[in-house]
């Protein structure tokens, strides 16, 4: 008996321009090579494996989501890390957290998304990962006076075939 079709996907909400170009630039100068295939995002639901045959029912799922949740604003302010855990360096949330937790807690309660996370979720913007010491040094320094302010009106359902950047999918537009 063959194995079922495996599809990868990953939720996020796409960070506004000037702002998102200028943090995936950012992110590029840093040396992350996932600068080229993942574009400036705060992450609901982390690369995750579902079968193909499933999409229909996820989508249906981030549907019911989408409208129960009202348009929330994000503000994205200064650096954090989580070093020593992790070699990461993010924008931090300082407004939008609880409506980022509360979609992504509501995503992984779909019975076809098996997520199983290392670390508690918190939303954030990475900006640098996996890079020399020295390079996450400057990201966190570089943009400890990031500010942005945007309103969130939708998050997209991405795809990722194995090779290349991650694809949208889907968009999923709030509160209707």
């Amino acid at each position: 008996m063959s194995q079922p079709a495996i599809t990868r996907i990953g939720v996020a909400i796409d960070i506004p321009e000037p702002w998102g170009s200028a943090l995936t630039r950012r992110r590029a100068e840093a040396g992350d090579p996932q600068a080229a295939y993942t574009p400036a995002h705060v992450t609901l639901l982390g690369p995750t494996e579902v079968a193909a045959d499933a999409l229909p029912a996820v989508e249906k799922h981030l549907e019911a989501i989408a409208s129960a949740q009202a348009p929330f604003t994000v503000h994205l302010r200064g650096t954090g890390t989580f070093r020593p855990i992790t070699e990461v360096v993010f924008v931090t949330l300082a407004q939008g957290i609880s409506e980022c937790e509360l979609l992504a807690e509501a995503i992984t309660r779909s019975e076809d998304i098996n997520r199983d996370t290392r670390f508690p979720y918190h939303p954030h913007v990475t900006v640098a990962q996996d890079v020399p010491a020295g390079a996450l040094d400057s990201v966190f320094e570089d943009l400890a006076g990031f500010s942005a302010r945007f309103e969130v009106s939708a998050f997209t359902l991405f795809s990722h075939g194995g090779e290349g950047p991650w694809q949208p999918r889907r968009d999923f537009p709030l509160g209707r």
